[in-house]
Formats: structure tokens, C-alpha cells, sequence
């Protein structure tokens, strides 16, 4: 599905990523942790294609191709989403509107006729009801006026609809409350199958409770110095990041 070989990306002429390295193939569930600064939002960042990251070394292959050579909108329509730490509003664009648009171009990308407008209310229905979304959100502006929670519940809403093969979340569980967490997990798990991917990028471990990796990787300067499977985790919340200067003798 994805394979990343000494990766290297900086912003402004600050090197942020210093030769990452990561496989992940279909089915499987990555979680990246690491402190702030670490590289995290950098990584989720040059996958999705941001132009204010400058790559300056390395290579990232998706399906077998090579990634660099597909715009932001190709590797949309290819099957990769950002689930965004901060999702933004967008006044007076319905979501309605907003997600037939998405969903019939991504359609018309794999060269299938576009859902006529009974086939998509049913389809929103079905995925909104999946996501446990509520109603009144799906028939307003993108995010306009929406809780911290809600924007985060509506990606989920967004990601179950495109079904993505590669989804990437960013900090999703940032700000939001124990019921909220639950249901965007929910939501994620929800839409997982053997074929598509997930990558968790996260500070803390109660998010994991909820959506459980296959495997955690440590995101430290700007490269993994550590993976395991979910038991690492639990190691990080009991010792914080400190003890991993030590850990690569830092």
C-alpha cells in the first residue's frame, strides 16, 4: 500500500523530517506517536501532497507508484484523505452539495457513471447514519458553526463516504470529549476493511483504546526510532517521551 524510504522534508529551510522510514500494506493499522515537533503533522502533510513542504530527499511509493508524481487531487482521487487536525469552515457550501460533488468526481475518475441525486441521499443517509452523524450537520454549511467535535465527527462522516484506501488522521482525537472520542472511533472501525489502511497520528494512548493498531511507531527528530505493537502505547503513557533520548542514546 505504502511504502516510505528515508524520507526527508523541511518548511521555511527547518528540516522537520530527517529520513523516515515506514511500510504499511493493506489492512493493517499504523499508530505514530511522538512529541510535538517530532515530525508528525510534517509526515501527514507531504503524503497528502502540501506544496509548503519542500521534500528534499527520499522516496514514496503508494500502489506501486511513485507518489511524487501525482498532484493533490490525483491522490485524492487515488484513494488517500487527511482527516484535518484543525478541520476549517466553509461558509455557504452546503454539505449536501459538498459531498455529491466529491463522490461523482471521484467517480467519474474511475470512470463510472455519476449517482443521481435519490442514489446519493440514500448513500448519505446510510453513511451518516454509520457515523452516527446528526442530521441537522449533514444539511449544513462544511463545519460552518460546528463544535470542536462535530467538524471531527463530520470527517469521519466524509471519509466513510469516499471510502478511502489510505486514510491518514491527524491528531483527530485533539479536543474532543470521551463520548466524541468514542464515536469518531466507532466511526473509523466502522469503515475498515482488509483492503484499505489506516494511519493514526496521535499524542496519547486513550484513542487507541478505541481504534487498536496493528503495529506503534515513535516519531522522535524527525525520525521512527521505535515500533511495536500496541503495547507500546501503553509504555509511552506510563513514561512519557523523555526516557526515549535514552532509549537511541540520544
Amino acid at each position: 500500500m505504502l511504502v516510505i524510504k528515508n524520507l526527508h522534508a523541511e518548511i521555511n529551510g527547518k528540516k522537520i523530517l530527517k529520513g523516515l522510514n515506514l511500510e504499511v500494506k493493506p489492512g493493517e493499522i499504523h499508530a505514530i506517536m511522538g512529541p510535538n515537533g517530532s515530525g508528525k503533522s510534517t509526515l501527514s502533510a507531504v503524503l497528502a501532497g502540501k506544496e509548503d513542504f519542500i521534500v528534499t530527499e527520499g522516496e514514496i511509493f503508494y500502489q506501486g507508484r511513485n507518489l511524487f508524481d501525482l498532484n493533490v487531487e490525483e491522490r485524492a482521487k487515488e484513494g488517500i484523505f487527511l482527516s484535518f487536525q484543525y478541520p476549517v469552515e466553509i461558509p455557504g457550501v452546503s454539505m449536501i452539495n459538498f459531498m455529491k460533488t466529491a463522490v461523482n468526481e471521484q467517480r467519474k475518475y474511475r470512470s463510472l457513471p455519476p449517482m443521481s441525486s435519490g442514489e446519493f441521499l440514500k448513500y448519505m443517509r446510510e453513511m451518516k447514519d454509520l457515523v452516527e452523524l446528526k442530521s441537522d450537520l449533514a444539511n449544513r454549511s462544511v463545519n460552518e458553526g460546528f463544535s470542536g467535535g462535530e467538524k471531527k465527527r463530520n470527517e469521519i462522516f466524509q471519509m466513510a463516504m469516499l471510502k478511502p484506501k489510505l486514510a491518514i488522521l491527524d491528531e483527530t482525537d485533539s479536543g474532543l470529549d470521551i463520548d466524541a472520542l468514542r464515536i469518531v472511533a466507532n466511526g473509523v472501525n466502522k469503515v475498515k476493511t482488509k483492503e484499505n489502511s489506516v494511519i493514526v497520528i496521535t499524542h496519547y494512548q486513550r484513542l487507541l483504546e478505541y481504534i487498536v493498531p496493528d503495529f506503534v511507531h515513535i516519531l522522535y527528530d524527525g525520525k521512527i526510532v521505535k515500533s511495536a505493537g500496541k503495547e507500546l502505547a501503553f509504555e509511552l503513557e506510563e513514561k512519557g517521551y523523555n526516557w526515549i533520548k535514552d532509549e537511541i542514546g540520544d
